[in-house]
């Protein structure tokens, strides 16, 4: 499976976010989908099963539990491919930023006629 289309779903991006803040036993990260989407216990299994399957996630058992944590490998695969497009927003991004700054300058030399 294509690493966007592992993505593509938003239960998996949600697992990812989860987990990005360090493991979690596989029981609270069911608990949390369970709430937020309305699917079974299986079928978030299902979901964990497809970003394990696909390297975006490891599993380790403690006893009877089983902990899953992010693996960065394929998002930094992602990350590399979408290089070639950061172009496209950072330049807008850093525009913006000089807009915001122009912005306040102006502000403050209005305030500062005022007083």
């Amino acid at each position: 499976m294509h690493a966007f289309d592992v993505l593509g779903d938003p239960v998996r991006r949600r697992i990812l976010e989860l987990l990005a803040d360090g493991e979690r036993p596989a029981g609270e990260v069911s608990a949390v989908v369970q709430e937020e989407f309305g699917i079974s216990q299986p079928g978030v299994s299902q979901h964990l099963r497809v970003l394990r399957e696909n390297g975006f996630t490891t599993v380790r058992a403690v006893g009877t539990r089983r902990l899953y944590a992010v693996d960065p490998t394929p998002l930094r695969e992602i990350d590399r491919w979408l290089d070639r497009y950061r172009g496209f927003w950072t330049q807008r991004l850093d525009a913006l930023g000089t807009e915001i700054a122009r912005g306040r300058r102006e502000r403050r030399r209005t305030d500062d006629e005022r007083s």
